[in-house]
């Protein structure tokens, strides 16, 4: 027999069991047991009076037995890279915003750009029994793929990073390539012809596509991409300062071999690039433009305020979510990989070229 759900009393100084609202109600335990299950086999008008007895009385329903008896533990985790990201804060508002309403609980944890570490969360997760798995720009590679297809929980990508796709993964992004070619594409309509790259190791799928919508966009315009316009920061960590750092120091590289504008991998190396201009009085945009890739809310109170491609971070967030829902209910998910557009958001840090 099943043990009963049990609660403290709105006092705090007794436990408040079923058989305390049943023996109160003066019905069956399986009544009551029901009608808080909400079970069509007991009327409403039982269901409504054993509710309001159970909410005087103070009880509240044992998750574990909750859990036991629906086979599931009305939970998901969810697996960022970093929690001081402000990408990551984005698609986990999104994430939580569809969670919540269906009566799910989010378990955060951080990987810190460590595949293994991913690993050994999603593998934590899967012993704490959560429903369903959310991974936020994934590294997991073909190495630890078939460990991962073990792992019977419904997974979704967001932003994936790694360099392999399964069959029973899921994912949502933004289409990188578009971005970039929407940041190089307005450069080149305000008359830049001179256009730097400032990328990065860490995030590999996401950088190399970014670098190829620059490249494609510099081509269709006629603009041969050189090798001096384009520079590579080796970061290992995940902390928004590498990225940062990243951008300052390269930056003056770039402006020495004659660029007049960089499109950055994403806002905080762009933040950098300000730094960098400012240290060494290079006037933003007045001789050298800067866009950035994600449109974090900092991007509206920098100086000058950045021109950025925004990605829907939010809106991936709640898709990634809901694709996992479907999962859990074990329904079809259609399409499994789903790709966003991204959009360009023009601001003072762009302006034709005056070097």
């Amino acid at each position: 027999m099943a043990k009963s759900s049990s609660s403290k009393s709105k006092s705090g100084d007794t436990a408040v069991s079923i058989k305390d609202i049943a023996r109160a109600a003066g019905v069956s335990h399986s009544t009551v047991s029901r009608a808080l299950r909400d079970s069509p086999l007991i009327s409403p008008q039982t269901r409504a009076r054993i509710r309001a007895l159970a909410e005087e009385m103070g009880y509240t329903p044992d998750a574990i037995a909750q859990s036991l008896q629906a086979g599931r533990t009305f939970t998901v985790g969810v697996v960022v890279t970093s929690i001081a990201d402000p990408f990551f804060a984005d698609v986990v508002d999104g994430v939580e915003s569809v969670a919540r309403p269906a009566g799910l609980s989010v378990f955060l944890n951080a990987s810190l750009n460590d595949p293994d570490q991913e690993l050994l969360v999603i593998e934590t997760f899967h012993r704490r029994r959560v429903d369903g798995i959310i991974l936020a720009a994934s590294r997991i590679g073909t190495e630890h793929v078939e460990r991962l297809a073990k792992i019977r929980v419904p997974i979704v990508q967001v932003s994936n990073q790694a360099e392999s796709d399964r069959d029973f993964l899921h994912s949502v992004a933004v289409d990188d390539r578009a971005g970039a070619r929407l940041a190089v594409e307005h450069l080149i309509a305000l008359g830049h012809r001179h256009i730097g790259y400032i990328g990065v190791t860490n995030r590999p799928r996401s950088n190399r596509r970014r670098l190829l919508g620059y490249q494609e966009a510099l081509r269709a315009a006629g603009i041969e991409p050189r090798e001096k316009w384009v520079r590579t920061a080796q970061l290992h960590g995940v902390a928004p300062e590498g990225d940062v750092q990243a951008g300052q120091m390269l930056l003056p590289t770039l402006w020495e071999a004659g660029i007049t504008a960089v499109f950055c991998y994403n806002d905080m190396v762009a933040i950098g690039a300000l730094l960098a201009c400012r240290e060494r009085a290079i006037p933003v945009p007045e001789a050298c433009s800067v866009v950035g890739f994600d449109n974090i809310a900092l991007t509206r109170y920098v100086f000058p305020p950045l021109t950025t491609v925004h990605q829907p971070k939010r809106t991936m967030g709640q898709i990634g979510m809901k694709m996992l829902l479907e999962l859990v209910e074990g329904r079809e998910v259609s399409p499994k990989h789903r790709v966003l557009p991204p959009e360009l958001i023009v601001r003072g840090s762009t302006a034709p070229p005056g070097r």
